[in-house]
Formats: structure tokens, C-alpha cells, sequence
């Protein structure tokens, strides 16, 4: 069962923020359709928050079983005549018992001593199981980039990227398939250059692609990625295009989804494009284009 709530804030994000902190419930666990941007007005007068409504799941109730009408059998059985008493029978003469010889008195058994009370005894704690270090994963060997190549000119325009935002991560770089290029981010404090739902991860790459493929004849594909955020973000969203599609065939009424970026749109498309009664198709535009997710017979 489908329940919603309808929040406001400053932006839909901090709408979106203050629903999920009432519900305790995380961003892949729910549904916002955004009923009203939010406006700035003019000194003041005009000025209206953003409203968003919030759709989640909770489990169906289970009805209470009914108590069953007590059977009218008893009371039917209760209200039978009685049968007819049997006729008395005249008392016969009692007869003389005859006498028997006495018996022994039987001979007493000798007392029991009582035995002393059972203690338990002290049972010794089990040594605790020592635990198996885990094997730390092996660290990533990287080929230096060689010199003149598209490897360093990508790693030597994203380094001086991460300069002037007080980082020390390392990038490497290396050619993948046709023209595609990845690049891995190394150091620490990489939750700052990932950002909200990778959009700061996003903003690198797009910086990186423009910068790589001014000098450079055909098309470069360069992907940029931070403890293997793009992996872990791709089985997030197949996850939650899953059970969005399940509630779908369940009401057999079709759905919105928040705004999605183009690389995170085709991630659900792909997910769902072989499930039976679903199709998905994208609507709006950007940067508010999301996927619908509809059934079909």
C-alpha cells in the first residue's frame, strides 16, 4: 500500500531533504513528483517555496480473523428431554459378609535418608574464537601514462583541475575500448570530489571530455570515476528501477521518477527493457527530463 506526504522548502532538494528525515527512510525508497518550483519574486513580494510530494510503500494490514458462530448444538443438545428414570428396584435382604482370617500388618519400610541437594557445577567460559584477519584488498598498479600521448594530456589537465580545489588525489588514466578512456581518482577524501549523487564527479568528467577533445581528431569518450562510485551507483539504481516496476505491475498504474541525468536514465532503461508488462520512456526536459515507468499488456 502507497502512502505519500507533502513537504516545502527554500529548494526541491531541501523539501525532498525535510520528507525524508520525517519518513526516516532513504532516497532510493521513495517516489517525489514535484507539485511547484520554487521563485525568488522581486524584493521580497512573489517569492514561493518548492513543493514536492513523496511517495513510499508500506506493508498491507492483515485483516483480523472473524470468530466463528458458535453452534446452535449445544443449545439444542441442553434443551432434549430428559430420558424417563429407570424404575427403582426394591432392596434386596442384605447377606451376612463372611468372615476372613486378619491379615499381617504390613511391615513399615525402613526411611529413605535425604540425599544432599545437587549443586551444579561451575561451568568454565569458552575460550572466545579467534577471528580471521581479513586479507586487505591489493592495491591498484597503475602503468605511468607515456609521454605525449592522450593518457597525459587527460592526467595532466584533470591534475591541475584538482589543484585549484585544494585536492591531492592522483589521477590514472588508460584506454579502454575504441576511444574510451578511464580515469581512476586515488587519495584521500574522495567523498568531496564525488558529491551529491556524483555530481561533482560529473562536472570533472564533462570538464575533461570538452578540454580532450578540442586538439584532438574523432571523438574522445573519457570517464572519470572515485572508489568505483559509477559500479556501486549503477546496482543502486537497477535495484530501485526494480522495485519501482514491481509496484507498477502491482496497481497496474505507471510512475515518475525524480530527475535523472542522461548516463543515470539509461541505466534504468536498461534495466527494465527486458521485463515483461513494462515500458519506459523519458519526458520533460533538462535538466528536470525524467523516466516514466508504465504497463503494458
Amino acid at each position: 500500500m502507497e502512502k505519500s506526504i507533502i513537504t516545502s522548502g527554500k529548494t526541491i532538494d531541501l523539501a525532498i531533504d525535510s520528507a525524508l528525515s520525517q519518513l526516516g527512510l532513504d532516497r532510493d525508497s521513495v517516489s517525489v513528483t514535484v507539485l511547484q518550483q520554487a521563485k525568488s519574486g522581486f524584493l521580497g513580494f512573489g517569492a514561493q517555496s518548492a513543493k514536492v510530494q513523496v511517495t513510499y510503500e508500506v506493508p498491507d494490514l492483515v485483516p483480523e480473523k472473524e470468530e466463528k458462530p458458535k453452534s446452535a448444538l449445544g443449545s439444542a443438545s441442553r434443551s432434549k428431554p430428559k430420558a424417563p428414570a429407570a424404575p427403582v428396584k426394591k432392596p434386596e435382604a442384605p447377606q451376612m459378609p463372611k468372615a476372613e482370617p486378619p491379615k499381617p500388618a504390613p511391615t513399615p519400610a525402613p526411611a529413605k535418608r535425604p540425599e544432599p541437594p545437587k549443586q551444579d557445577k561451575p561451568r568454565a567460559p569458552k575460550p572466545p574464537r579467534p577471528e580471521k584477519p581479513k586479507a586487505p584488498a591489493a592495491p591498484k598498479t597503475y602503468a605511468p601514462a607515456e609521454p605525449g600521448s592522450v593518457e597525459e594530456k587527460i592526467e595532466t589537465f584533470i591534475k591541475g583541475l584538482l589543484e585549484h580545489m585544494d585536492s591531492n588525489a592522483v589521477p590514472h588514466c588508460w584506454k579502454d575500448e575504441g576511444n574510451t578512456y578511464k580515469v581512476d581518482l586515488v587519495g584521500d577524501d574522495l567523498g568531496y570530489l564525488i558529491g551529491r549523487r556524483g555530481d561533482t564527479l560529473d562536472a570533472i568528467q564533462h570538464l575533461a571530455n570538452y578540454t580532450v577533445n578540442r586538439d584532438v581528431e574523432g571523438h574522445i569518450r573519457v570517464n572519470v570515476d572515485a572508489e568505483c562510485y559509477r559500479e556501486k551507483r549503477e546496482e543502486s539504481l537497477r535495484r530501485y528501477a526494480r522495485k519501482k516496476a514491481q509496484q507498477v505491475l502491482k496497481v497496474r498504474r505507471r510512475t515518475t521518477l525524480e530527475p535523472m541525468n542522461a548516463y543515470e536514465r539509461h541505466v534504468i532503461h536498461a534495466a527494465l527493457q527486458d521485463m515483461e508488462n513494462i515500458t519506459t520512456h523519458s519526458t520533460g526536459v533538462e535538466p528536470n527530463r525524467r523516466v516514466v515507468i508504465e504497463y503494458v499488456r
